[in-house]
């Protein structure tokens, strides 16, 4: 009888729960402060908020943004990406080595405004999709960067502020760094910016 009210009162609290984080809008921090839980927040496309979400938080990148994508072409976050180079953060990017091929890729753009891009061409496909801001908010889940992610597919975009997390993903993306290369004129292959 004790178990089975402690089970129904845990049931209650979960269910409480749940409904509190549907109900509240996640507003995303730009710093998680110490000995705070992480914070997050999730758009679901098609028409989501997710390539709006995603510019949003690189407006606010004080120091670093770390790049992974496979599809690259959204306009919006390559635009994003340079208003944050310009500003003086330091950012980074890895492509899968397919975008240095495409006919529509923003690798161009980001190359052309001064920003270090690399391929992995290590890997069948590097098929991550994460974006790391100032050691703290890490941005990943399917969402590719391109518009039809943003209008015609069924996707899904995670934002958490957690300096843990981030360190976690930090060290993967200069794992990833170390064996992709980037590209000169004619196809010519020379190891990477390090």
């Amino acid at each position: 009888m004790k178990t089975a009210k402690i089970t129904a009162w845990y049931i209650i609290l979960i269910l409480a729960a749940i409904a509190v984080s549907l109900i509240s809008p996640h507003v995303p921090q730009t710093r998680q402060l110490s000995g705070l839980p992480p914070t997050w927040q999730v758009h679901f496309s098609p028409r989501g908020g997710a390539t709006s979400a995603i510019k949003a938080a690189l407006d606010r990148a004080e120091q670093s943004v770390l790049v992974q994508a496979y599809s690259f072409t959204s306009a919006p976050i390559a635009e994003a990406l340079v208003r944050a180079h310009k500003r003086g953060v330091n950012v980074q990017v890895i492509l899968d080595r397919s975008q240095r091929t495409q006919k529509y890729t923003i690798s161009d753009m980001l190359i052309l405004a001064g920003i270090p891009v690399l391929f992995d061409a290590s890997h069948t496909i590097a098929h991550n999709k994460v974006i790391i801001i100032d050691s703290v908010v890490v941005i990943t889940g399917s969402f590719n960067f391109t518009k039809a992610a943003e209008e015609r597919n069924a996707e899904n975009l995670l934002i958490v502020n957690d300096s843990r997390l981030a360190t976690l993903y930090t060290d993967n993306w200069h794992h990833h760094q170390r064996h992709s290369i980037t590209y000169l004129e004619r196809g010519r292959p020379i190891h990477n910016y390090r």
